[in-house]
């Protein structure tokens, strides 16, 4: 498979991207922090994780290695923002990535970010970890900035998606797909967390790595992308023939199955009581009442790929504004968009109209692509 040269792929233009920090955002989402901990009678709180620091800088880019630990911690006080960092890391950090109004500071590169904590915290702080429950509500209803980022991220991961996979053949390789799609999603920008293939010899796998196996008669590819620390989460299908009824029937009903789930998404369900009409679902659409149990169903989206993932145990409640990637699947079937809960209803920001769907339920919902 031949991918374009740079300059022949067109990305969203920097000008066109809505930048992180937004002010307006920022000062609600500091606001929700220090409500977490007027809660809790506290009055500071080390922030630690990639999720939590993206999110609270409202964008800013805290990791060098993909697989790493974040390169910042951040101390929320009563008075203002600590951003700690590496001696390092810091002179970039303040020229690319710090929004107005966060003070920094640095250790040194063989140090430890905590090192810093004791010299500015009179006590000691509050756990990320320990409010972890509360935090994940704080990030739950997107603000109108992040909410604009994240839906042209999720158009450019559903565009690059739709040009990766309408130039392969049977003999493509899985490898190659990934490849293609890598070069789109990172020069729109963004980091491909996570890159799929499965060809058609591989095609039981739910989590199928890229290997050397040419793609066959279908195909399947997935991609997580992250920019500004929103994560993007969108699944494709490819066939080279027509494809056998047991295959489209199946298509067919594994969409059924996600539209339950949509159904169920509305402000003030919990996941668990959705996780229970998953479970339904599958039985009610022939999947057998088992199927649940081979792959994880998905969840809230945002700054992690899901926050958290759906299971029995989780009581979160859903919240307008807020986003979701469910990712129903079966043997030889799934389905998975990036979505958003607006005063409109459900919707789809995964969407190149390029790429063909049908309509389900009132929502636009991919088709297997068939070259």
């Amino acid at each position: 498979m031949n991918v374009p040269a740079p300059a022949l792929f067109k990305t969203t233009a920097p000008e066109d991207i809505s930048l992180p920090g937004n002010p307006d955002d920022r000062a609600a989402k500091r606001q929700r922090v220090l409500d977490i901990l007027d809660e809790k009678g506290q009055d500071t709180l080390l922030l630690t994780s990639h999720t939590a620091l993206t999110w609270y800088l409202d964008g800013s880019r805290m990791h060098i290695s993909l697989a790493g630990d974040p390169i910042a911690a951040l101390l929320v006080d009563r008075a203002g923002d600590h951003l700690i960092t590496f001696n390092n890391e810091a002179e970039r950090l303040g020229a690319e990535e710090l929004p107005p109004g966060v003070e920094l500071h640095t250790v040194p590169w063989h140090g430890q970010l905590t090192d810093a904590v004791g010299k500015l915290s009179l006590s000691a702080p509050l756990a990320e970890k320990s409010v972890a429950a509360e935090l994940r509500a704080a990030r739950q209803p997107m603000l109108p900035g992040e909410s604009a980022r994240y839906a042209r991220l999720c158009a450019d991961a559903a565009r690059a998606m739709t040009d990766a996979l309408s130039g392969a053949t049977p003999d493509t390789t899985e490898f190659e797909v990934a490849a293609a799609l890598a070069a789109r999603i990172v020069e729109a920008g963004a980091e491909p967390l996570v890159l799929l293939c499965s060809g058609s010899s591989r095609s039981a796998f739910r989590h199928p790595l890229a290997t050397h196996a040419p793609l066959g008669r279908r195909a399947m590819a997935v991609v997580c992308a992250r920019r500004h620390g929103l994560v993007a989460n969108v699944t494709r299908w490819v066939r080279f023939d027509a494809g056998t009824p047991e295959e489209r029937d199946a298509e067919a009903r594994i969409a059924a199955v996600e539209a339950d789930i949509f159904a169920a998404t509305v402000p003030g369900a919990r996941l668990g009581g959705i996780f229970a009409g998953i479970q339904a679902a599958y039985a009610r659409h022939g999947f057998g009442a088992d199927q649940w149990t081979r792959h994880h169903q998905g969840g809230p989206a945002g700054y992690a790929g899901r926050d958290p993932r759906a299971t029995a145990a989780t009581d979160d409640a859903v919240v307008p504004n807020q986003t979701f990637t469910w990712n129903p699947s079966g043997p030889g079937v799934k389905i998975e968009d990036t979505v958003q809960l607006t005063a409109a209803g459900t919707s789809v920001l995964t969407l190149d109209p390029r790429w063909p769907a049908a309509d389900v339920n009132g929502l636009p919902r991919p088709l297997t692509l068939q070259l």
